[in-house]
């Protein structure tokens, strides 16, 4: 079959074949960019916190309306975390200062020099007088875990006493000191000049995720001291429950510390499951309106080319019955609507691909969203014309069973 005899016919009549040109243009310009958004949350979203097996892992936020001095303070952290490890079902309790995921947290700027004019890195801090590495399942790929006594007991109120030791993440390492092997036994300060506190790396982890969990590598900036702290009104229990026992051991934590107390306590709990929930929400139905509106894309220019391919068999259904009565068969005029539509779509799709282009470009100049990757263009430009064929393919077919007697009598 010839292409000109069909060109020419379009030519003729531009503005229903430029019409569906655009449509498809702008619906492969805004599938394209919508699904490579929607895979970059998912891949956000799913990202690993460092936490092992965090489904098994929950916090309590506890609040004692009666409080103390430094010492009944931490003779009640001793007394619940002896009450939480006494309940069937938990493998590990620590007391942290935060946790993953939960958008709340303490940020600090970290320095590798007192002499610097501002500090390197804004790093989050975790505190724990207890051994998250191992509640945690932290994976150390450098050095060793705190020791029981490089945990100092601070009050916050009135004490300028710090940790001598940490711990940070894998990526916070490589931030600080770029293109180096080993890290333990470096030096890291809180802040700069003179007052700057300075602690030794003692072990490197290859994950932990900040309370906000930012998209770009600063999700990852934390170190853990080794610290009972007290003067918070609130104190945090993070602990590991044996795999498939989380819900009922989180219900018998909390009425243990309500039990081991002897004032009113105000006892909360969450599990990580519902801090990734509640932190990547937000992602999630972003990506559930951008599939919605893909499909809505997909439905509605599947329509438009249906609905124009119906009319033109309609307009040209004298010329259907000609061809017919002069030997066409119902293959050569099925290959002609098709062939047509798919020219169409063709002008479309080139257009849409410079349009996807585009419209990248200034979501990664304006968002500092990725780059598109090639895929998601000639995935896109496939779809269209696979729905270009499948969607003229109706309207053809009945255009090739018209009999000549039929179109011709009714032209």
């Amino acid at each position: 079959m010839e292409i000109r005899p069909i060109l020419s016919a379009l030519l003729r009549s531009k503005t229903g074949p430029i019409l569906v040109a655009v449509q498809v243009a702008l619906s492969l310009a805004i599938l394209a960019n919508a699904l490579h958004i929607v895979q970059v949350r998912q891949a956000v979203s799913a990202r690993p916190t460092g936490l092992e097996r965090e489904e098994d892992i929950f916090v309590l936020s506890v609040r004692h309306l009666k409080q103390g001095g430094h010492e009944e303070q931490l003779a009640t952290q001793r007394r619940d975390t002896a009450a939480l490890r006494a309940v069937p079902g938990v493998l590990s309790v620590s007391e942290t200062s935060q946790m993953p995921l939960s958008r709340s947290g303490n940020y600090t700027g970290l320095a590798v020099d007192r002499k610097q004019t501002r500090t390197t890195v804004q790093s989050t801090s975790y505190f724990s007088a207890d051994s998250l590495v191992k509640t945690w399942g932290l994976q150390l790929v450098e050095g060793r875990d705190f020791y029981p006594n490089e945990a100092p007991e601070i009050d916050t109120l009135t004490s300028q006493e710090f940790p001598k030791v940490a711990i940070v993440s894998r990526v916070l390492a490589e931030k600080m000191w770029p293109g180096q092997s080993s890290y333990v036994g470096k030096t890291v300060y809180f802040g700069i000049g003179d007052k700057a506190r300075s602690v030794q790396v003692v072990g490197v982890v290859n994950r932990l995720q900040t309370p906000g969990a930012q998209i770009d590598d600063t999700g990852e900036y934390s170190i853990v001291t080794p610290a009972r702290l007290t003067g918070n009104e609130v104190i945090n229990y993070t602990a590991r429950a044996e795999p498939g026992q989380l819900d009922r051991v989180m219900k018998e934590a909390a009425e243990a510390v309500r039990s081991a107390s002897s004032s009113p306590v105000v006892v909360r709990s969450k599990s990580m499951n519902e801090y990734r929930t509640k932190r990547y929400r937000a992602d999630n139905a972003l990506a559930w309106m951008l599939v919605t509106v893909s499909v809505l894309l997909l439905l509605i220019t599947a329509s438009g080319i249906v609905g124009m391919a119906s009319l033109w068999v309609t307009q040209r259904r004298k010329q259907i019955g000609v061809r017919r009565a002069l030997g066409a068969r119902r293959v050569d005029i099925l290959r002609y609507f098709i062939t047509e539509n798919f020219m169409i779509t063709s002008a479309g799709v080139v257009t849409g691909l410079l349009l996807a282009l585009g419209l990248n470009q200034l979501l990664v100049s304006q968002l500092e969203m990725p780059r598109l990757p090639a895929g998601y263009l000639l995935g896109g430009a496939g779809i269209f014309w696979a729905l270009g064929v499948i969607a003229v393919y109706g309207p053809a077919w009945r255009a090739a069973s018209i009999s000549p007697a039929t179109a011709t009598r009714s032209a």
